[in-house]
């Protein structure tokens, strides 16, 4: 009885590793043709260049094969007996489960790096820094009566006209020559 139920142990466990095998085969192999497929696209916007992007795209599916491949093998142990189909069930729930984090995280880690890369050469592309600002904006007038924090009468005076940046344009109160007697 005791061969028996060792046999219908290693059965099980059998049978758990295969379908672990033909599950985590399978989901890497779809997986890393859609990516390849619809990345594609995706890499050319970051290279532009085609060919470049075809081949890295190539590099990256190798990669993604033996990362994955590689943790399916090494995951694939499970050194305690199996004793029910439902056990089993269990355990390749986890480790397929697990496949699939791995698949996600560098699915995650590619389209991170990637667009780490795109960023930096648009930025290296472009031909002239932004657009400095060319004025400022009035300040806003207080209703009567109150006073502006920092306001100044109360408050710190201007070392210069504008030390923010170039002075506003159009007609500036209590400047021109309307307010200069002697100019009239």
């Amino acid at each position: 009885m005791n061969t028996f139920k060792k046999g219908v142990h290693m059965d099980i466990k059998v049978w758990m590793y295969v379908i672990y095998l033909a599950v985590s085969v399978g989901l890497t192999i779809w997986v890393a043709r859609a990516l390849s497929r619809n990345g594609q696209v995706f890499l050319e916007e970051v290279f532009a260049e085609e060919r470049l992007a075809r081949a890295v795209n190539s590099l990256l599916v190798v990669g993604f094969y033996l990362l994955n491949l590689g943790y399916v093998t090494v995951a694939m142990k499970h050194p305690d007996p199996v004793d029910s189909t439902s056990q089993a069930m269990e355990e390749l729930s986890l480790k397929i489960g697990l496949v699939l984090l791995v698949l996600g995280a560098l699915h995650f880690f590619n389209v991170f790096a990637l667009g780490r890369y795109r960023r930096n050469r648009l930025r290296q592309l472009a031909t002239h820094p932004p657009l400095a600002p060319i004025g400022r904006l009035p300040m806003p007038s207080a209703p009567p009566g109150s006073q502006l924090v920092g306001a100044y009468p109360g408050g710190p005076q201007p070392t210069a006209a504008h030390p923010a940046g170039p002075p506003p344009a159009g007609p500036q109160p209590g400047v021109g020559p309307t307010n200069n007697p002697q100019t009239r």
